[in-house]
């Protein structure tokens, strides 16, 4: 067992798969942008709220206490200032953008609330249905 998290039959593959998704969101954040062949007006916006929201809500599902939630909330949303950083310092297709930090905000936002309602313990569900003894 891993102090912190919920009951899990495979609590390594859990967190791994959330650290994962770090890594991936901070990938996605420096690389060049790919083209999707959407032309949305700001949808890169939805693709924050979206990365971050997904990631929150599995941290909701991921750990056990309120403490561990919100640190990772916190630490989720000093990622996307961070990364709004590098972009300007870093690269030359990307630019800083509050907006950007607003739904990345928001996404977090919306991941913890969601943990709250009927999503409660959707990750254990899925570890239980996945890996049944």
């Amino acid at each position: 067992m891993i102090p912190g998290l919920r009951e899990f039959r495979r609590p390594r593959l859990w967190l791994g798969l959330w650290c994962f998704g770090w890594l991936l969101c901070i990938v996605l954040s420096l690389a060049h942008p790919p083209s999707v062949g959407l032309d949305v007006p700001e949808g890169d916006k939805l693709g924050h709220l979206i990365a971050y929201g997904l990631l929150s809500a599995w941290a909701a599902g991921l750990f056990a206490g309120l403490r561990a939630r919100l640190l990772a909330a916190l630490a989720l949303v000093a990622l996307g200032v961070a990364l709004e950083f590098a972009q300007a310092a870093f690269t030359d297709d990307r630019m800083m953008e509050a907006a950007d930090g607003w739904a990345d905000l928001l996404g977090v936002l919306l991941g913890q609330l969601a943990a709250l309602g009927p999503l409660r313990g959707w990750l254990q569900r899925l570890d239980a249905m996945l890996f049944a003894a």
